[in-house]
């Protein structure tokens, strides 16, 4: 950090402000779609580019630096981040391994459910009426999806 340079408690990062106080790789977490081996692998690539430090405060860095941090974060495979910690592989529509994050992850999500009903999967049906996806159990769990249907206490008034 410069001489000249001061703190920044909150920093801008791909859409999002990330707190300054906490370290990059642990800001870095705060980003729909990095979770914390992800923030992990893309701060120890940062520091391999840049030679800062991936524990170091994320207000300490210089602005010249959110660029670069922000590059990674989005095109973290043109850095050598290996394809299983890609939250995209195979993506659907292009066959393509991508990494999506905050407004292009929810997109992705409703595009996907949407196709899946579409087609009337059995995927897509569950999804549409509340029901588990993936095989649990629901005869005792999942039973406070909707709401409370019952009889209503009468007032007592005299």
């Amino acid at each position: 950090m410069a001489e000249n340079e001061e703190f920044r408690h909150i920093v801008r990062v791909a859409s999002k402000d990330l707190n300054g106080n906490l370290a990059i790789y642990r800001a870095l977490t705060k980003i729909k779609g990095v979770g914390i081996r992800m923030g992990k692998n893309l701060a120890l690539v940062f520091e391999k580019e840049t030679g800062v430090k991936y524990d170091s405060k994320l207000g300490s860095l210089a602005e010249n630096f959110d660029k670069k941090l922000e590059e990674i974060v989005l095109n973290p495979k043109k850095y050598g981040i290996p394809v299983y910690y890609l939250n995209k592989r195979k993506e659907y529509a292009s066959g393509e391994d991508k990494h999506l994050v905050m407004s292009d992850l929810d997109f992705n999500a409703r595009t996907e459910f949407q196709r899946l009903n579409e087609i009337k999967s059995y995927r897509g049906l569950r999804r549409s009426w509340g029901l588990t996806v993936r095989g649990q159990r629901t005869k005792s769990t999942h039973r406070g999806k909707g709401g409370t249907i019952g009889v209503m206490k009468k007032d007592n008034k005299k």
